[in-house]
């Protein structure tokens, strides 16, 4: 394999990978590099533009934290991670839609009793959060597990809940708000550059387990957000924005008085069976 220029070193390419023993792999990385050499050729790619590219992902790679997930951020402002859901979570009519990946943390979610408390900031609105968890026919299903990431700095990360017999669920948190990319990150210059922005609407996002049922990892967002029309990850679905409804102070949903206005959300989750 000598000599190749800009005409012959596809192929040559092609030939070094055919002898990769997994069928998949070998479909996976054939096309991949058909489509990279094809994209490099269509924009007359420069030696700067593609070193520019080289020290970016080295950036991410230093940035990248589980706090902090930067390649799973670049995957989802690029649009592949929505694309990739939507190919492989086609469900029957009236399950909730998937609107997030399925992620493996190395830390175990908190378990907690159901009706908890998980908000944190006492001078941030609460907001208390009832529902149930129900199959394609309407009916309960029993002791489903809800996995629960408030997406709040102030909140104490993902906890567990399990719904009892008759499927429902309910707990407190501090009112979710937008949240913004931090605008040093790699991403987030990215998004700069590309003069989008990079603030993500308010959500909650949801696992919810049970057995003889497809796990469903979701969203679930705050209606009235500004930035549900430009949500930098693309994973808004209509079907997912639900009012959190303002009360005045009073008593709240589990029975206490507050001396401050509260907001209360009724959501639903429908699962699919296996």
């Amino acid at each position: 394999m000598r000599n190749l220029d800009e005409m012959t070193i596809t192929q040559a390419v092609l030939a070094n990978n055919s002898r990769i023993g997994d069928d998949r792999l070998c479909e996976i990385m054939t096309s991949l590099v058909q489509n990279l050499h094809a994209f490099a050729r269509d924009i007359k790619l420069t030696e700067t533009e593609w070193q520019w590219g080289i020290d970016f992902l080295g950036r991410m790679g230093e940035a990248n934290t589980t706090g902090h997930p930067q390649f799973a951020l670049l995957s989802h402002v690029l649009g592949i991670s929505t694309l990739v859901l939507a190919q492989n979570n086609r469900k029957p009519a009236g399950c909730t839609e998937t609107a997030a990946f399925n992620t493996v943390s190395e830390q175990p979610p908190l378990l907690l009793d159901l009706g908890a408390d998980l908000s944190t900031n006492p001078l941030a609105p609460k907001g208390y959060v009832q529902g149930s968890v129900l199959d394609t026919a309407g009916s309960p299903v029993p002791h489903a597990s809800l996995e629960i990431n408030p997406g709040s700095d102030e909140a104490p990360g993902r906890v567990l809940l399990q719904a009892d017999e008759q499927g429902r669920y309910h707990f407190c948190t501090t009112l979710p708000d937008h949240q913004c990319i931090r605008e040093d990150s790699p991403v987030g210059q990215i998004l700069g550059a590309l003069n989008r922005p990079a603030w993500r609407p308010a959500q909650l996002e949801f696992t919810v387990r049970a057995a003889g049922y497809q796990r469903l990892t979701t969203r679930v967002f705050r209606q009235g957000d500004p930035y549900l029309e430009a949500d930098p990850l693309f994973a808004v679905r209509s079907a997912l924005v639900a009012q959190w409804q303002w009360h005045a102070a009073g008593t709240t949903p589990v029975g206490t008085l507050s001396s401050d206005p509260f907001y209360t959300l009724a959501f639903d989750f429908v699962l699919a069976k296996n």
